[in-house]
């Protein structure tokens, strides 16, 4: 009989002392791929807070608006509410409204989450084969990265974004373990285990880096590169949007492979090092050292996933003091804005870029109060909860933040 499973906080110690090297078989030559690599099963993790409950909602309404906004999202009208798309008998997209219905990793990878915190198996099955099928490069020397569209200051361009491929993995692993891969059409594990092994070992499977295409992670840092190119690379740049401390503390205990460890370990350094000491407001981009990349140096709405990215940290790592401390810093630097009034981008150190209100960030604000101790964050909590269900051209961004947001205020963004 199989006893429980050990929980998340005990295991994540031990996860950084594990021999490296779990995600590949590698012997005296060098790499030569994946074969026969499993996932560990993740250890017990207690459901996060319900602070839409602390606030004084109950669970029917909570549930009932979660549902109408999901509803919405995914089976509203085509023209003014969805975001999903179904195709085929067995494929579906979630397109980007407002860039002229772009298809962006971003949207897959947190539809993907959406769906496997929600326990809605057809429409995770529906997106990750469209991913997988449709989407990922087939051949080198970009083969097993996925292509997406990046924001610039004046427009978007194509890139293989490592942020969608992370939620990707993310929800792959845990649909592996909430519903097992030898019970249905899609091989979650498969498609898991290829994604960790090209984000480390690109380069590897390439025989060096092969027309600018470079691994996702640099292997001496362990953080992301702002994009898998070689420029990136030469110039040592990220994102704080796109390290998942949370995520990475998990895959070191699905894997063994104490890179992962490494990984949380910097990037939790690099958003200390990329967040304005007194207001918390993180750049675009940034070095690898925390240093504001011109041009990218101010906090502009994709900012905003910098805080669920810490947010998620506390919630299911609990290992970092400061994760509170920046909660508390933001909410500081907000309520001097006026809870009511705050816009959409600031300079790093406070001066206003755009003063039209963003329902993003009133979203994401609301997920930043789930872990802060700031005597306001009820109000930024019902703040998020007022927003109504996102429609029009912006459905997109502002739709799949409030509804990750309030999944994750209320106890429902959990670990698998």
């Amino acid at each position: 009989m199989l006893g429980r499973r050990p929980s998340l906080r005990a295991c994540l110690i031990a996860a950084a002392l594990l021999p490296a090297a779990c995600t590949t078989t590698v012997d005296s030559i060098g790499y030569n791929g994946v074969g026969g690599v499993h996932l560990r099963p993740l250890p017990d993790h207690p459901p996060p807070p319900n602070k839409l409950r602390e606030a004084g909602k109950t669970d029917a309404d909570i549930a009932s608006k979660i549902a109408a906004i999901f509803n919405s999202l995914f089976y509203g009208d085509p023209n003014t509410q969805a975001i999903y798309f179904p195709m085929g008998s067995d494929q579906a997209n979630i397109q980007d409204i407002l860039h002229n219905r772009e298809v962006r990793t971003e949207g897959i990878g947190l539809g993907m989450m959406i769906a496997v915190e929600l326990d809605k198996r057809t429409e995770f099955d529906r997106l990750w084969t469209y991913a997988n099928n449709v989407l990922r490069y087939k051949d080198p020397p970009s083969a097993g990265y996925f292509p997406s569209s990046c924001d610039t200051m004046m427009a978007t361009e194509p890139c293989d974004d490592p942020y969608g491929m992370q939620q990707m993995l993310m929800a792959l692993i845990f649909a592996h373990d909430r519903w097992r891969s030898d019970s249905g059409p899609v091989d979650y594990e498969a498609g898991a285990v290829a994604l960790l092994d090209v984000m480390r070992h690109k380069q590897d499977q390439n025989g060096g880096i092969v027309d600018g295409v470079t691994d996702v992670f640099d292997p001496d840092s362990a953080l992301p590169f702002t994009v898998p190119t070689a420029d990136a690379a030469t110039d040592r740049v990220g994102r704080p949007s796109i390290v998942m401390p949370a995520y990475y503390d998990l895959w070191a205990l699905a894997t063994g492979d104490a890179f992962w460890s490494r990984a949380a370990a910097s990037a939790r350094a690099f958003l200390k090092a990329s967040a304005h000491p007194t207001t918390g407001l993180t750049p675009v981009r940034a070095t690898f050292d925390g240093k504001p990349v011109m041009g990218s140096d101010a906090f502009l709405p994709e900012s905003y996933r910098a805080q669920i990215n810490m947010t998620l940290d506390e919630i299911w790592s609990g290992v970092d003091p400061w994760n509170v401390q920046e909660a508390n810093r933001l909410l500081a630097f907000f309520s001097g804005q006026g809870i009511d009034f705050y816009g959409t981008s600031y300079t790093l150190a406070g001066v206003p870029l755009n003063a039209l209100r963003d329902n993003a960030l009133v979203a994401v604000n609301g997920v930043t109060a789930a872990i802060a101790t700031n005597p306001n964050w009820s109000a930024y909590v019902e703040e998020a909860w007022n927003l109504m269900t996102p429609m029009g051209m912006v459905r997109y961004y502002d739709g799949i933040l409030e509804l990750t947001g309030l999944l994750i205020m209320s106890g429902q963004y959990r670990v698998w």
